[in-house]
């Protein structure tokens, strides 16, 4: 079977370019290696409960009718309705340090207010620092030397404290390098949390990957699940044709992989001179826990939607020496989203930076008995900054980077991919381009932006030739 555009995996950044490029009547193939769409924003069950992977919030929420920022690119590109998310805005936010608290909503003012409540000194640069991030084009898909975050707050703000409180939401929440983040990557965080901020659509990530594959399979779309990719065949530079595991052969015009750019260079012909190679590996992952309450969360104390937290005086943003940091992380209460009807059951999620290599060796029965140790040890450290709700849960669950690698193929459990991004998306093989966290576009919005501008830029602002 021939196809004009064939799209490795079925993520946010997949179902996206397979969209956009079905609209414009080319004959596409979403090939995805597992039974349920999603990737590393998917959904699964235990005990009757639908759980979302990767959803704690949808970051970049705007209002309807605002059509310049990137959700509303987003639904003009794909011709979706506002309406069509169905998004229920954070209630607030905070992030939370010994001594030191900044509140955020949905509304940029009040963590101006915040911080000139709490470090009144700062408040000139951090205008300043505003100014620079407003003015920045951090959609931009032209290459640029990596430019350390760290230097430029530097020359804004001299509170070290108030500049790990500003790195600590951007960098759990999309940052692929340990200590530092790239300029332009920090820009796309503030931005998409300070600036326009949280929501949750109602039902879930299974309800916006059903809108999604919806939409695909009504533009003629075809999507073939527990179709996993064995090689990635190419002849002088050139992509030809897929092979499955089974055997099957798979020939297109062109090949957008969300895999991520290792991954997928490990699928092709080894003697293909990758000049990132294994360097580009990325190493952040994370540990979550997950707490089904009876009762709501705010009667426990807690009425926030998110608080990203660190315990210590500092924030250490790296891949830790135990199998996880229990000194820093994010806390999330779904049910402190503005639904129109409330949850059926209380929630908490607890996501803590983890060491792959370090869950990776244990035997299962260690393995099994290591998440009960860990889950046991943060939830100590986070009681001496939170109330303890132990007595009311009523289920709980925890998963590992062991966990997201099995299920999404990211060596290591990286959720965000490696930390050397193609913002262009090419790769070593003309016809063969990336979409996803390793192009560089972040959290749900930006992955589906990438698989949206990968689409726009390499197939249909380009002809692609036939391959011969």
């Amino acid at each position: 079977m021939h196809y004009d555009v064939i799209v490795i995996g079925s993520g946010l950044s997949g179902l996206a370019a397979g969209i956009r490029l079905a609209m414009f009547d080319k004959k596409v193939l979403i090939a995805e290696k597992h039974t349920v769409v999603g990737g590393l924003n998917s959904y699964y069950t235990r005990k009757s409960r639908i759980i979302d992977v990767g959803l704690h919030a949808m970051t970049n929420y705007a209002p309807k009718g605002k059509r310049s920022t990137p959700l509303g690119k987003l639904l003009k590109q794909l011709r979706l309705n506002h309406d069509d998310f169905r998004l229920c805005e954070q209630e607030i936010s905070e992030i939370r340090f010994p001594g030191k608290s900044l509140r955020f909503t949905n509304d940029f003012e009040l963590l101006r207010q915040e911080i000139s409540e709490q470090f009144p000194d700062q408040m000139d640069g951090f205008t300043r620092l505003v100014k620079k991030v407003e003015s920045f084009d951090e959609l931009s898909l032209i290459k640029s030397e990596w430019t350390s975050s760290q230097d430029i707050l530097k020359n804004y703000i001299s509170n070290p404290t108030l500049i790990d409180m500003l790195f600590c939401p951007l960098m759990f929440y999309g940052n692929a390098s340990e200590r530092d983040m790239d300029f332009y990557q920090f820009v796309i965080m503030f931005k998409s949390i300070f600036m326009e901020g949280f929501a949750k659509p109602q039902g879930g990530m299974p309800y916006i990957l059903n809108l999604l594959v919806e939409k695909y399979k009504s533009l003629g779309g075809e999507l073939r699940m527990g179709a996993e990719v064995e090689f990635i065949n190419s002849e002088k530079g050139v992509f030809k044709s897929l092979s499955l595991i089974g055997g099957e052969k798979l020939t297109a015009d062109a090949l957008i992989s969300s895999m991520g750019r290792v991954e997928t260079m490990k699928c092709c012909d080894s003697s293909l001179n990758d000049p990132l190679g294994n360097e580009s590996i990325g190493q952040v992952s994370f540990m979550e826990s997950l707490f089904a309450l009876d009762r709501e969360p705010r009667d426990l104390g807690y009425s926030q939607s998110i608080v990203f937290f660190c315990t210590e005086n500092r924030f250490h943003y790296e891949v830790p020496m135990n199998p996880i940091d229990i000194s820093s992380g994010v806390l999330c209460c779904p049910n402190n989203f503005r639904y129109p009807v409330p949850l059926s059951e209380g929630m908490i999620r607890l996501t803590n930076l983890a060491s792959f290599r370090l869950w990776d060796v244990l035997s299962r029965r260690e393995y099994i008995e290591a998440k009960k140790e860990w889950r046991t040890k943060a939830l100590e450290n986070l009681f001496t900054f939170f109330p303890d709700f132990r007595d009311s849960v009523v289920f709980s669950d925890t998963f590992t980077p062991k966990t997201i690698f099995k299920y999404t193929g990211h060596l290591n459990g990286a959720v965000y991919g490696s930390s050397i991004k193609a913002k262009d998306g090419t790769t070593p093989i003309r016809n063969l381009f990336l979409c996803g966290t390793d192009q560089g576009f972040l959290g749900i919005v930006g992955a589906t932006l990438s698989g949206i501008s990968m689409a726009n830029q390499h197939i249909l602002q380009k002809k692609v030739a036939p391959n011969p």
